[in-house]
C-alpha cells in the first residue's frame, strides 16, 4: 500500500484530519470513496505478482481496498501503532485476533468484566476449537498471573474501562506480566479511543476498536479494527483476513474515517457532559451507586487519570434502589422508561446520549452466575453521553428517579 506523503511528528489530532493514501490524480480534498469490488490490473503478470502479494497493488476489496486503507492509516497513525487492519464489526476484529494468532491447546486469560459478546466468544465459541479462557477479576494482577499456565498462555485480553462498570485496568503492568510468561497484551480501547488513551504507548501489544462506537460517533455504520506491529497485524492477521473475510467494507470506512475528524473536540466535549452527569448522580437519593473513572469516589480515579489523559470518558452506569431483583428490575425499567430525550438503545458513543438496562441487554445471553461474576446486577443502568445541553438530560432522567413506583431508603 501506498504510504502517506504527510511529514513526521505530526500530533494524533492533525491526523485525525490529515491521515490517509494520496489524493488521485482529480485532487480530492475530502478522501475518496471507492466503491469496487475488484481492480483492473496493467497486465496479466502484474496481477500474477499482486494476487501472490509479491507487488504492491490492489486486486480485490476482500484483500484491500484504497477507502479502507486510509482508514487503517488513519487509525494507526492515532494508535501510535506501525499498521492497523479493518473488519466488518467490532467483535469481527477480537475474532480475527482470536483465530488469527491462536490454535487447539491454547490458553487465554481476560477480564470477566468484558462485554458480553466478547466473553460468550472467548469462554464458549473458542472452547469449540479446543482454546480454553481464564476470567479474571479486572483490577486484580495476582489474580492474573496465578491464571497463567506455563508455556500455553498465549493472549491477554483487557477492555479498560470494562462495559458497563468502568473498571480500570493497570494496561503497563499487565504488559509486564504477559511478556514475562511469552504472552501478548491485546486491549480493546473502544470506550476511549486514541483521543484519550493509547494503549500500545502503555505497552500493549494489540489494541482493538469498535469503529461503530466513539470512532464513527453518530450511530451510522458497523466497523472494528486492530492495531498492532506489522509482524502480527500484516503478516498473521492479514493472511488470515484475505481467507476469512472479516472485512471492512468501502462505504463503512469512509464513514468512519470522516467521523474521525471530530473525535478530539467529540470526546473532549462528551466526556465533561458524563462527568457533570456522574457528579449530579450522585447527589440522588434514589442512587445508590455511580460507576464513572472520572468521580474521585472510583476506586481506580487515580489510575484512570493518568492512563486516560485526565478524563473519565463518556459512558458511565449507576445503580438504582431497591430491595430485591424484582424491585431493581423494575426500578431500572422505569427509569429508562420514562425517559424522552435519551435514546432507549444499546448503543453507544452517538453525538445522542442513549441508556440501556444491560443484564436484559448487552448481557442478556449470559448466564445470571456470569453477569453476577462481571457485577452486572438488574438495578443497572448504563448511559453513553453525548452533546445535548447536560441540564436536559438530567431533567431527563429526573422525572423517571422522582417517580420510582418502589423507592428504598438510602443506606445510612
Amino acid at each position: 500500500m501506498t504510504d502517506s506523503l504527510l511529514p513526521d511528528g505530526l500530533h494524533p489530532q492533525t491526523l485525525a484530519v490529515r491521515q490517509a493514501i494520496p489524493r488521485s490524480q482529480y485532487g480530492e480534498h475530502s478522501e475518496a470513496l471507492y466503491l469496487t469490488s475488484s481492480y483492473v490490473q496493467p497486465d496479466a503478470a502484474s496481477a500474477a505478482r499482486r494476487f501472490a502479494n509479491e507487488e504492491a497493488g490492489y486486486t480485490y476489496s476482500r484483500t484491500a481496498n484504497p477507502t479502507v486503507t486510509s482508514f487503517e492509516q488513519r487509525l494507526a497513525g492515532l494508535e501510535g501503532t506501525e499498521c492497523a487492519i479493518g473488519t466488518a464489526t467490532g467483535m469481527a476484529a477480537i475474532s480475527l485476533m482470536a483465530f488469527g494468532l491462536l490454535r487447539s491447546g491454547d490458553h487465554v486469560v481476560a477480564s470477566r468484566s468484558l462485554f458480553g459478546s466478547t466473553i460468550k466468544l472467548l469462554g464458549t465459541e473458542l472452547a469449540r476449537f479446543g482454546v480454553e479462557t481464564t476470567f479474571v477479576a479486572q483490577t486484580d494482577l495476582q489474580e492474573w498471573k496465578q491464571a497463567i499456565r506455563p508455556g500455553s498462555t498465549k493472549l491477554f485480553f483487557a477492555e479498560t474501562p470494562t462495559n458497563p462498570l468502568t473498571d480500570v485496568c493497570d494496561i503497563a503492568a499487565l504488559a509486564q506480566l504477559a511478556h514475562d510468561a511469552g504472552a501478548l497484551l491485546a486491549v480493546d480501547n473502544s470506550f476511549l479511543t486514541p483521543a484519550l488513551q493509547r494503549a500500545a504507548a502503555l505497552g500493549a501489544d494489540l489494541v482493538v476498536h469498535s469503529g461503530t462506537k466513539f470512532l464513527e460517533g453518530q450511530g451510522r455504520v458497523l466497523a472494528g479494527a486492530v492495531c498492532g506491529p506489522r509482524a502480527i497485524v500484516e503478516e498473521k492477521l492479514g493472511a488470515f483476513i484475505r481467507s476469512a473475510g472479516f472485512n471492512l467494507s468501502p462505504f463503512n470506512a469512509w464513514v468512519v474515517l470522516k467521523g474521525m475528524e471530530t473525535l478530539f473536540i467529540r470526546m473532549r466535549e462528551q466526556s465533561r457532559n458524563a462527568l457533570a452527569l456522574a457528579q449530579w448522580l450522585e447527589q440522588q437519593p434514589q442512587v445508590a451507586r455511580v460507576y464513572y473513572p472520572g468521580l474521585a469516589s472510583h476506586p481506580q480515579h487515580a489510575l484512570a487519570m493518568r492512563q486516560q489523559n485526565g478524563s473519565g470518558g463518556a459512558v458511565l452506569a449507576f445503580d438504582v434502589r431497591g430491595d430485591s431483583p424484582e424491585t431493581l428490575r423494575a426500578n431500572a425499567f422505569h427509569v429508562i422508561d420514562q425517559c424522552r430525550v435519551i435514546s432507549k438503545t444499546t448503543n453507544l458513543g452517538d453525538t445522542k446520549t442513549t441508556i440501556s438496562h444491560p443484564a436484559t441487554t448487552s448481557h442478556g445471553r449470559l448466564s445470571e452466575a456470569q453477569r453476577q461474576a462481571a457485577g452486572v446486577g438488574q438495578g443497572l443502568v448504563r448511559i453513553s453521553v453525548g452533546l445535548e445541553y447536560p441540564l436536559d438530560i438530567q431533567n431527563d432522567l429526573l422525572g423517571g428517579l422522582m417517580t420510582l413506583p418502589v423507592q428504598s431508603p438510602p443506606s445510612p
